[in-house]
């Protein structure tokens, strides 16, 4: 058990472009593909309480939707933020749409949000 605790650990310690080569890794060589949805789709709660889970959320990704006129500040931001290399670093600007940080705390999240955005990116927390 301890084993598999040690794989979650570490699965979830995945930088994103880790994660990407993961992804790949798993549907070349073994056929295994996420869901359409994303990585683990789960049911909603039956009665209200998913409004109550909504507005206690703790953890919040940083998604850059746009990088605006000022793309090359975006991407410099973007690495100073992930660590990715220039390469990974544009490749996730020019997507768009794309998590730069996930499952960080609020405060954590609106200070991406604020350099992103001082930056020039159209940026959205989710």
């Amino acid at each position: 058990m301890a084993d598999l605790k040690k794989l979650a650990e570490e699965i979830v310690g995945l930088t994103l472009l880790e994660a990407q080569e993961l992804k790949t890794i798993l549907k070349d060589e073994y056929g295994i593909e996420p869901a359409a949805g994303g990585a683990v789709m789960m049911a909603g709660p039956a009665d209200g309480a998913g409004a109550a889970a909504e507005e206690e959320k703790t953890e919040f990704d940083v998604i850059l939707k746009a990088a605006g006129d000022k793309k090359i500040n975006v991407i410099k931001e973007v690495r100073a933020i992930t660590g990715l290399g220039l390469k990974e670093a544009k490749e996730l600007v020019e997507a768009g749409g794309k998590a730069v940080k996930e499952q960080c705390s609020k405060e954590e999240a609106e200070e991406i949000k604020g350099k992103l955005e001082a930056a020039g990116a159209e940026v959205e927390l989710k």
